[in-house]
C-alpha cells in the first residue's frame, strides 16, 4: 500500500548536512521555530502530567529543552538531534556544571530509529521534526515503544501549504522538485492510528512571515537549514538566470503593503501511549492499579 510520503523521500544525510552548516546562524533566524515551540509549550498547561523522563525529539540548539527543564525541574531531559553541531548548540546553553552534573543528557540519533529502551519516556516533545522523517508509520512506532504507560507525545510539523508561493512559483520556471514535500494532516492521524496511539488530536493554523524580496526569504532557509532536501531534488545548480524567473514568478504574490509573504501551514498533534500490546495483553503499571483503588 502506497502511504503520502512514498512520493519523495528524504535524503536524511543531506538532512543532516544542512542542520550541520545551518546550526551557528540557526538562532538568529529560526523565528518562525521559537513562535511555534512557544505555542507548543503552552498546550502543556492542559496535560496533566509530571514527566519524570522527557525527550525532546528534534531539540536542534535547545532553546525547548531548556524551557521544558525550567517547567519540569525534577525531571530528566533528553535532547535528541540528528545533527551533531546542533546538540553542541543546545549543550552550550547549560551553566559549566549544569553540562557534567546536571540531568540534561544530549543523543544523537534519528526519529526513526531512537536510541532509547522500550517504555523509558514519560513525554515525547518534537517541535517541527517530524517533517524531516521518512516513514512516518516506523516514527510513531518508536514512540509508541518507548512511551512508558500514562505517557504522551505533543509535537508541531509543516503540512503540504507550506511555502506554497515558492512552490507554486517554481512551478512556471520548470519542472523539477525545489520545495520540501509535506503530508496533510489527516494522513499524520492516520499514522498515529496504525501505530495504536490513544486518542490522537490534531489541528492546524497558518503563519505567515513576510519579506522585501524573494532573496530574503530564500537566504533565511538556507541558514536555518530548511532548503530542499528531498531525493527527488535537481542536482544542477540553479543559476542567475533560472533565480530572476523565479522572482518575477513570485511577484504574483506581493502584498498591497509591498512586502511577500511566506506561508506555513503548521500542524499541532497529541496522543498518548498504548499499554496494548501486539499480542493483545495490556501492561498495567503498580502505580496505575494504586490510582484505580483511590
Amino acid at each position: 500500500m502506497n502511504r503520502p510520503y512514498d512520493i519523495y523521500q528524504i535524503d536524511k544525510t543531506k538532512v543532516r548536512e544542512s542542520f550541520d552548516r545551518a546550526a551557528a546562524s540557526y538562532d538568529d533566524v529560526a523565528i518562525l521555530q521559537r513562535e511555534v515551540g512557544n505555542r507548543l509549550l503552552e498546550r502543556l498547561d492542559l496535560i496533566k502530567l509530571q514527566p519524570q523522563r522527557i525527550l525532546d525529539l528534534g531539540a536542534g540548539t535547545g532553546v525547548c529543552s531548556l524551557a521544558l527543564a525550567q517547567r519540569y525541574r525534577q525531571a530528566q531531559v533528553i535532547s535528541l538531534d540528528l545533527a551533531p553541531a546542533m546538540l553542541r548548540r543546545a549543550r552550550s546553553r547549560l551553566p559549566f556544571l549544569g553540562r557534567w552534573f546536571g540531568k540534561h543528557s544530549f543523543v544523537c540519533g534519528d526519529a526513526e530509529h531512537l536510541p532509547l529502551a522500550d517504555n523509558s519516556i514519560d513525554l515525547i516533545f518534537s517541535n517541527l521534526t517530524l517533517q524531516w522523517c521518512m516513514n512516518l508509520d516506523s516514527t510513531f512506532g518508536e514512540f509508541q515503544r518507548i512511551l512508558r504507560p500514562g505517557g504522551t507525545i505533543l509535537f508541531s510539523t509543516f503540512g503540504p501549504d507550506t511555502l506554497k508561493e515558492l512552490r507554486q512559483s517554481w512551478a512556471l520556471v520548470d519542472s523539477d522538485v525545489h520545495v520540501n514535500a509535506f503530508i496533510d494532516m489527516h494522513d499524520i492521524g492516520d499514522a498515529m492510528m496504525r501505530a495504536r496511539l490513544s486518542d490522537p488530536v490534531m489541528d492546524s493554523e497558518y503563519l505567515t512571515l513576510t519579506y522585501r524580496d524573494i532573496k530574503g526569504a530564500m537566504r533565511d532557509l538556507k541558514a536555518m537549514g530548511a532548503h530542499n532536501v528531498n531525493a527527488g531534488r535537481s542536482r544542477a545548480l540553479t543559476g542567475k538566470s533560472r533565480l530572476q524567473q523565479l522572482a518575477n514568478a513570485y511577484e504574483q504574490f506581493r502584498l498591497p503593503d509591498g512586502a511577500l509573504p511566506v506561508s506555513y501551514e503548521v500542524v499541532y498533534g497529541h496522543a498518548w501511549g498504548n499499554n496494548l500490546q501486539t499480542d493483545g495483553t495490556v501492561h498495567v503499571s503498580l502505580d496505575q492499579l494504586r490510582q484505580s483503588r483511590r
